[in-house]
């Protein structure tokens, strides 16, 4: 879903040419357009007063035609764009196929706190049949902000309703939304990476700090995550191939709306192996940790704990119990040099140590040769080898002379 503003600029072919490069890449597009500023300038043109009530437009005849005309436009100027296909590439002047329609059906608005919104309307239903019969034939569906009734009225809808409805009814995979403004940041500036649908709400309610059109897109992203949609991403228009670095990059460009949990913290598994090799190979050949071969780790797997973000390991810790003394060692704790900034690292050691808590272990220990600072601000106080557990003494390495540090659990 993309907003009027977005039509009116200069870069909006660039966006067309990465919605072309898409469906070549055979994703199935819904396109939903806004057309707010087209409709402001043509009242503004024919002396109409636009009249709003607690933020929504009351569409009166004389507005509805500005509406007709405004939305008329753009989608003459959305499909002559991608008639074009993928220009300067071998695709250049492939015919893509644009279907628009009367997909979306819709009631009035009615009165309410007793002002009449007369064309003014709501989502009804989609025709989600035909929809799925134009993308089953390989064409890009055009939604606009009309909706059409049994009677034959035709009504002004909100572009964000659309879109999540529409988003909802085809139970998408995901919903993509091109805000104006920053997009959805924190007070302080911030990008927020990502939201549940609560949280959306609520940064949507203190909202004081964003530009309106981010509330709306926040609000539409929880009522489709509500309503079944897997994921919604929040990006900034203006940001040139955004769409593409947030579909096609782990971290993305923009805000991610789910239910789903992205990251989390859980239980090693078989599984897992070439991930915890990959992660932990770089490190062993620094001479940070002790190699391990695929053998030891499949022995081992039980010990070990992962941080996994979307289906990606990206850290991971291990835990060695030593009974009867009550104490336990963790090791083998790599972060991904992508993701060491967030405090991962230390997410996992206070997991270990709940753990080991739980199991009734009193004390928690790390043998490190190069890391002693950051177990130190984390609560290990150095000791010496002779402190160990009696078991784990007996295989200490006395060539690589790692230096022992113990916290104390409880």
């Amino acid at each position: 879903m993309f907003g009027g503003e977005a039509v009116v600029e200069q870069g909006f072919s660039k966006l067309v040419h990465d919605v072309a490069l898409l469906h070549a890449l055979g994703v199935r597009l819904v396109l939903v357009h806004g057309s707010r500023p087209q409709i402001e300038k043509r009242l503004r043109d024919r002396n109409i007063k636009p009249r709003f009530h607690e933020g929504t437009r009351v569409t009166d005849r004389a507005t509805m035609s500005c509406v007709e005309d405004a939305v008329g436009n753009i989608r003459g100027r959305i499909e002559g764009l991608l008639s074009m296909g993928l220009p300067n590439s071998p695709m250049a002047h492939a015919r893509v196929r644009v279907a628009s329609g009367n997909f979306v059906f819709a009631r009035p608005w009615g009165v309410r706190g007793g002002v009449d919104y007369q064309l003014t309307g709501s989502v009804r239903r989609i025709d989600v049949e035909a929809i799925k019969a134009r993308l089953d034939a390989a064409d890009i569906v055009l939604l606009s902000p009309l909706g059409y009734s049994p009677t034959g009225e035709v009504f002004n809808l909100s572009s964000h309703e659309v879109a999540a409805s529409a988003a909802a009814a085809l139970q998408a995979d995901k919903l993509i939304a091109l805000v104006e403004g920053k997009g959805a940041v924190d007070k302080r500036g911030r990008l927020v990476p990502q939201l549940t649908p609560a949280d959306a709400m609520e940064l949507a309610r203190g909202a004081k700090h964003l530009h309106q059109d981010t509330v709306k897109h926040l609000e539409a992203a929880a009522r489709a995550c509500r309503e079944g949609v897997r994921r919604v991403h929040l990006v900034e228009r203006r940001q040139d191939g955004a769409i593409l670095q947030e579909l096609f990059t782990r971290e993305g460009r923009g805000t991610l709306v789910t239910s789903e949990q992205y990251e989390g913290l859980r239980s090693a598994k078989l599984d897992d192996i070439p991930a915890l090799l990959e992660l932990l190979g770089p490190l062993e050949e620094q001479g940070f940790l002790v190699r391990r071969t695929r053998e030891t780790l499949e022995h081992e797997i039980d010990r070990f704990y992962v941080i996994e973000r979307d289906k990606m390991v990206i850290g991971c810790a291990a835990i060695e119990a030593f009974e009867p003394e009550k104490m336990a060692e963790l090791y083998c704790l790599a972060v991904h040099p992508s993701y060491r900034e967030a405090g991962r690292g230390e997410q996992l050691v206070e997991l270990l140590a709940d753990v080991a808590h739980r199991r009734g272990i009193e004390k928690l220990f790390v043998l490190t040769t190069q890391t002693s600072h950051f177990f130190r601000e984390r609560g290990f106080l150095p000791a010496r080898p002779s402190e160990l557990p009696e078991a784990r003494k007996a295989r200490y390495d006395k060539k690589r002379r790692s230096k022992v540090l113990i916290r104390a659990l409880g």
